[in-house]
This record gives structure tokens, C-alpha cells and sequence, in this order.
């Protein structure tokens, strides 16, 4: 019998990923914190749910994909009350590690099952149903979501147990936080030689230089297109986790720590929901401090 599918957060990222598994021919119920995003799901065939309960009550596998760990505590808490039988519940939001362990333990205790399995990829990737997906849980537990995973994501892998998808995605943003600041740091240079930008963003993007970083948010800075993409509030809460988890196995990260302090300067400027790449500008103006 197919299975009823539930998808829970409809923002930049989970709108285009829910999307993917109505027009897939699944039969998918949504909810959102704010109503009016779930109607362009509604337009395109998929069920809208009046609260998390009466999505619990109609799914078997629930997508979540929302912002902080408290976030995905609450929708899982509320999932499991509204439950009619044992749901299995995949987490795409990006949160702490142990709290996704937390989160697991607590739904087991209803029989409910839980996969964390952030995604990166932008939303881009989330339109073009690119997504690379870090998937942590139990074997068998994947193998169910597997199928439906692949409606947005284009690399899906295993990387171990309950907690381990939200442990490589913080590898990945920690990745990602160096890479955009060696972006802006490059072009801020080359612009401050009166050099060709375009010109320079395009070669370095073809050589040993070249990041998704250069091909994604270079032409952002060209243009300065300061529009999300990923906003500076959600690189910062990310790499909050990031220092936490860091400090408590002892691992140096430095470099994160870095570029989390050049963000906080155009956050607290109120640019905190425009894209990371607007960091060119500070590098732009040559200062840490407004």
C-alpha cells in the first residue's frame, strides 16, 4: 500500500521540496507556521492540513524542514500527540546534533522513528531537486525514506547513526563559511585592483580557485543581489551549533569563528535576512566594524 507522505515547513527550502514529491504523484499533506505558503501546494494537488495533528493523523512519513533545534522539538512533540499509529519522521532541518539524538529518543518512546537528514545545496538545489542530503538513523529506517528522498536530492548517503546527518552538515557549513569568505575576500581584492570582476570570477571559477561559492553567489556580488539564497541569521545559527558541537569534542575551527564574527557586524547593521554573500560589502568598505 503507498504510503501517506506529510511535509511540515514550507519556507525556501521545504515549498520547493514538498513540491517535488506532490508533482512525483504522491499523495502529500503540508502545514506551515504561516498559512498563506502552503497554498501554492494546495494549487498543485497536495492536502493542507488544519494543524500538525490532523497531519499526523493522515501521514506515515513526515518531512519536517524548519529552523532551530526547539523548532523541530515542538513539531515532533506535537506529531507524536496527534498520531493515530507509528509514524517515521525525517528531519531536514539543520539543528544540534544532540538534540536530534534527544528528539529520536523521545519519539521511540511512542513507537514513532526519526532520521535526521539536513540538506545543502541552496535554494536552487532545492528547485532543481539537486539536493545533497546527509541522512543519519537507522539502516532500514533510510531505506524506507529512501524513495522519496530522491524526488529532491541528487546525492542521498547514510553517514551513520541518529545524530550523524546533523554532524556532517555542520562539516559541510563549516565548508561553506570558508569558502564564502574566500569569495568575498577575492573578489574585494581583485575590485580593489580595478580588475575586470566578471572577468576574474569567471576564470578563477574554471581553475583551482573555483567553489560552488565562485558559481553560486559570485554573480550575486556582481549584481549585488543581496536577495536570499541563505540568510545571514541562518549562517550564524548554524555556525553557532557548529562552535558548539566544535568545543565539546575538542575540535578547532577557527576559520568558522572568523567568518562568524564578520557576519555579526552586517547583523547587527539589520542585514541579518539578506544572503552571506552580502559580506563582500564589509570586505567592500575594508572594516570590521560599521
Amino acid at each position: 500500500m503507498a504510503k501517506r507522505l506529510g511535509f511540515v515547513g514550507l519556507g525556501v527550502m521545504g515549498g520547493p521540496m514538498a513540491s517535488h514529491l506532490v508533482r512525483a504523484g504522491h499523495s502529500v499533506t503540508v502545514w506551515n507556521r504561516t498559512p498563506s505558503k502552503a497554498e501554492p501546494l494546495r494549487e498543485i494537488g497536495a492536502t493542507v492540513a488544519e494543524s500538525l495533528a490532523n497531519l499526523a493523523a493522515r501521514s506515515d512519513v513526515i518531512f519536517i524542514c524548519v529552523g532551530r533545534t526547539e523548532d523541530v522539538a515542538e513539531c515532533a512533540d506535537q506529531l507524536a500527540a496527534g498520531a493515530t499509529h507509528p509514524l517515521l519522521i525525517v528531519d531536514h532541518s539543520t539543528i544540534e546534533p544532540e538534540g536530534a539524538k534527544t528528539i529520536a529518543k523521545s519519539l521511540a518512546s511512542g513507537d514513532h522513528r526519526f532520521v535526521d537528514a539536513p540538506v545543502t545545496g541552496g535554494s536552487l538545489g532545492a528547485q532543481r531537486g539537486t539536493l545533497t542530503i546527509f541522512c543519519g538513523g537507522a539502516e532500514s529506517d533510510i531505506e524506507e525514506a529512501m524513495p522519496y528522498l530522491a524526488a529532491y536530492g541528487k546525492n542521498v548517503r547514510r553517514v551513520g547513526n541518529t545524530g550523524a546527518g546533523q554532524t556532517a552538515k555542520l562539516a559541510n557549513q563549516i565548508a561553506v563559511g570558508g569558502a564564502l569568505m574566500a569569495l568575498c575576500e577575492s573578489l574585494a581584492f581583485a575590485d580593489k585592483a580595478g580588475l575586470d570582476l566578471g572577468l576574474v570570477r569567471e576564470m578563477i571559477s574554471g581553475g583551482a580557485g573555483g567553489s560552488w561559492a565562485f558559481e553560486n553567489y559570485g554573480p550575486k556580488v556582481l549584481s549585488r543581489d543581496w536577495t536570499p539564497g541563505f540568510s545571514i541569521k541562518n549562517q550564524r545559527k548554524d555556525f553557532g551549533y557548529c562552535v558548539s558541537a566544535a568545543s565539546a569534542m575538542g575540535a578547532f575551527i577557527p576559520a568558522t569563528e572568523l567568518v562568524d564574527q564578520l557576519l555579526s557586524v552586517l547583523d547587527d547593521e539589520g542585514k541579518g535576512e539578506l544572503t552571506t554573500a552580502v559580506l563582500f560589502e564589509l570586505y567592500e568598505r575594508g572594516e570590521m566594524t560599521g
